[in-house]
């Protein structure tokens, strides 16, 4: 089994999406709670609106601040949807970073739960 690297420990677990700048809240719970999880080394899933992605992440350091970067590949309803995206810790212990998707991106900012 592979060691889990320290900074992947600060982004573990589920992260609630609270915030995108190109969607409302009510889309994003669409189809259920939107997320972000971390799992394991590199593990992890995606799921807002009618979208759910499994993430493929690395773990390390942006301007001195533990970052997650990954790709994600899923669905938007019944298509195939993949893309990229970062995060890091904010303020507040919120999570902040970017998602990107083929012919669209939005920051996103989360919290814990």
């Amino acid at each position: 089994m592979a060691k889990v690297p320290g900074f992947a420990k600060a982004f573990a677990g589920r992260w609630r999406i609270v915030e995108m700048d190109n969607w409302d809240s009510d889309f994003l719970d669409l189809v259920e709670q939107a997320h972000l999880t971390f799992k394991g080394k590199s593990d992890g899933e995606i799921a807002l609106g009618a979208l759910k992605g499994f993430l493929d992440v690395r773990y390390g350091a942006r301007d001195g601040s533990a970052c997650a970067e990954f790709s994600w590949e899923g669905h938007d309803e019944n298509d195939r949807a993949c893309g990229r995206g970062w995060a890091v810790i904010g303020t507040a212990g919120r999570l902040v970073g970017h998602f990107y998707i083929h012919d669209g991106d939005s920051a996103f900012v989360c919290e814990r739960g």
